[in-house]
Parts: C-alpha cells; structure tokens; sequence
C-alpha cells in the first residue's frame, strides 16, 4: 500500500486523562518520581515512559512529535521551540570541530548564516553548491564531510532536490542526508526517498495560522535519544524547547493539513499557469517550464499537489515593492515574511528572507532583485484574486495591454 501521510496523522488515536478527544495539556515544567532510582534511571535514559524536565521532553510534546513522524514516515521525533531550533542542534551533533559539511546553495537566509558565519567558529567548513547537480555534489565531498544538507523545495528560488539521488550519494561515502521539507509537507516524504533527518519549520505551513513558531526533527530512535542527551544531546544543553501550550495548538492544527495543502496547491497552481500566460517570468514546481517538474512529479503524492509557494520576477526591487504595497492595499495579502497562512504572503527575499546572503552570491545563485516570493493563501475564489493582481500589474506598467 502506497504511503499516504495524512492518513497516518489521521490514524493516531489520544484521549485526555478525562476522556477528551484531545489529549490533556502537561502544564508542567518538572515532574515527581514516587523513588529516587526511578529518578537516577530517568537521567541515565533508561527509564521508557518516566519525563524528568520540560527541556528534556513533555508528554504534550511527544505527542506532537510522534503525529509528526508519523506523518514523515520516521520512528520518532523532537520538536523545538523554532525551525532554527530544530536546524542548528543537528548539525552540531552530526559534527563536530574539523569536520565539513555540503550544503545546496540555495536555502533559508538562516540556515545559510548559521554555516556560513557561526559554525567556522567551531571549525566546522560548508561548502554551497548546485544541489541540482548531482556530480557537482559529489565532487564537493572531501574525507571530512559529515552531512548533506538541502531542502525539499529550496527558499526561495523553488530548486528541487534530487533526494533520491542525494540519498545514493551519502550512503556511498557514509554521510547523513539531513532534508528540510518546510515547503513541501505532504507532497514530498523524504524519508521514504532516504534522507536520513527531515526537518520542518512548524511555523510555517504546519500550524498554518501564524500564530506559533517552533519546528520539528524527525529521524531514528537512536538520533533522536543522542539529540536529548542530558550529557552531550545539543537539543537537550541549548535549551531551544516548545511549550507545551504550545504543542498542543499545534497538533490540532496538523489535523487540517491536507485539506489546507490541497487548497494551497490548487491556488498556487491557478495563479502560476496565469502569470506565466501573461509573459511574467513564473517560477513554481508545478509548471512544465519548471526545470525540475518531472523529478518533482516523480517523488510526490499526487493529491497534495505541487505546494504553495511560487515567484515571479517584475525587473526591478523598485517594481517589486510597489507592487507588493499596492497588492496589500487591495486587500489581496500581506507585504510580510514567513508562509503558510491563509492569507497569502508576499515579500521580496533579496532583501528580507535572504539577505544574509552577500549580493555577489545572491547574483550567481539568480536571485534578482525583482523576484517576489508568493505564499499562497487559502483564497475561495482565486479566480477573482487573480484578475485583481493583474488590475495592480496593469496599472504599474509590469503588464502592458495587449492592443488589438
């Protein structure tokens, strides 16, 4: 039977300690043991099914964690108090001083300043490459490397992932594939492709109304008890914790994701297939202009679509802004960072979401100053979203009408 996500998030069964159809809230930050060896084994991490410190774990937290890996299709996972939360404890505990890590060039402005700039501290090299390119990969690999790093769908030019292929590679040399599938949840799964490691940004289209920020790890037994070590577990010593509060709103909102990435997809794809119509240099998975469509097409679930995300290029940052403004003002989203809400987002990522990444990089990579990054909305009727956007383009001169 084929892998279907949603249905595994559907099949998880909680009940609260009083019956409730969601399980009770651990609104706690310590937790009593009825003997002290019970406490000294809890440390020792041999004590299954005893919790010791909130920052160690919560059982509200375990239950967000195992819907989540359900839903990716690993044996367990941790959640954290953010994306980045998730992100930099991995890498820490997958190096260490002198060791070397391959990175897509193309990622999250966060996650390339935290290689970039902190972990050389540590000794810890990245090299950026064209992870669309599997021999140029492979070629960047040295006798230090330790890990693969890249996302699903890359922020924000919308490059593809071979994981496949990325997954053949680390097994060769013995590196761990670590994916951050924060655009693509549902659509792509991993881990039935070989990562090693899938990581999220629950932040984003997972919670779905930008109201919480955490993220998620999602990998082995083993990776995740190393993670929450009281010794040397990075997860457990920088202390980047979710709130049970927290995770539970978080797990109710998991409970909607198909229906929301469905209608995420069909929107995205409409206003895709129209922009590219109108001559708009249209980037999206889903288009058959997409250098990647097929690999995308060859490794999703078909139902969930080809994702929410897309950008368009209108020349210049001074058109892009204008445009963003106007777009606001007619109440067809907001000029703001992040993804996933229902109303879609819009925001231009040379100079926000990825300006950590220096001009001349953002140049070779084709960044533009132009691009705009859409996160598109829930909209009922994008069909009327549409011809209101065109109506903004119209009147800024980026679409020009065609005279008959």
């Amino acid at each position: 039977m084929k892998f279907n996500p949603a249905n595994t998030i559907q099949d998880l069964q909680y009940f609260g300690e009083f019956g409730g159809v969601n399980p009770s809230i651990s609104d706690s930050s310590t937790y009593t043991f009825l003997s002290a060896k019970t406490m000294f084994d809890t440390f020792e991490g041999n004590a299954d099914g005893c919790y010791l410190y909130s920052r160690h774990t919560s059982p509200s937290n375990l239950y967000l964690g195992e819907a989540l890996a359900a839903m990716e299709g690993t044996e367990t996972a941790n959640v954290s108090a953010s994306g980045m939360g998730a992100i930099t404890p991995v890498l820490l505990q997958l190096c260490k001083s002198g060791d070397h890590i391959v990175s897509s060039r193309t990622i999250y402005g966060g996650t390339y300043a935290f290689l970039k700039n902190f972990t050389p501290r540590f000794n810890i090299e990245t090299s950026f490459v064209d992870i669309t390119k599997l021999d140029i990969v492979e070629a960047a690999i040295t006798s230090n490397t330790k890990v693969l790093y890249c996302e699903s769908v890359s922020n924000p030019l919308l490059e593809v992932a071979d994981i496949a292929g990325l997954a053949r590679i680390a097994k060769k040399y013995n590196l761990q594939l670590v994916v951050d599938n924060t655009f693509s949840p549902l659509s792509i799964a991993p881990a039935k492709l070989g990562a090693d490691i899938v990581i999220h940004s629950l932040t984003k289209f997972i919670n779905g109304s930008s109201d919480t920020v955490g993220g998620v790890v999602c990998g082995t037994q083993e990776f995740i008890d190393q993670l929450r070590n009281v010794n040397d577990g990075a997860s457990m010593l920088l202390g980047s914790t979710m709130d049970s509060l927290r995770a539970a709103s978080v797990l109710k909102n998991l409970r909607t994701l198909h229906i929301r990435m469905k209608q995420h997809s069909h929107n995205a794809t409409y206003l895709a297939q129209k922009f590219e119509e109108d001559g708009l240099k249209t980037v999206y998975p889903g288009l058959a202009s997409h250098p990647s469509h097929e690999l995308f097409k060859s490794m999703m679930n078909d139902e969930y679509g080809f994702g929410g995300m897309l950008t368009i290029d209108v020349g210049s940052i001074d058109k892009a802004n204008q445009l963003m403004e106007l777009m606001q003002k007619r109440n067809l989203g907001y000029l703001a960072v992040s993804l996933g809400f229902y109303k879609t987002l819009f925001s231009a990522p040379g100079t926000s979401t990825s300006s950590e990444i220096p001009e001349d990089e953002q140049a070779a990579m084709g960044l533009t100053d132009g691009l705009i990054r859409f996160s598109v909305g829930l909209d009922n009727d994008i069909q009327r979203t549409y011809t209101i956007m065109r109506e903004c383009m119209f009147e800024l001169n980026i679409l020009k009408p065609i005279l008959v």
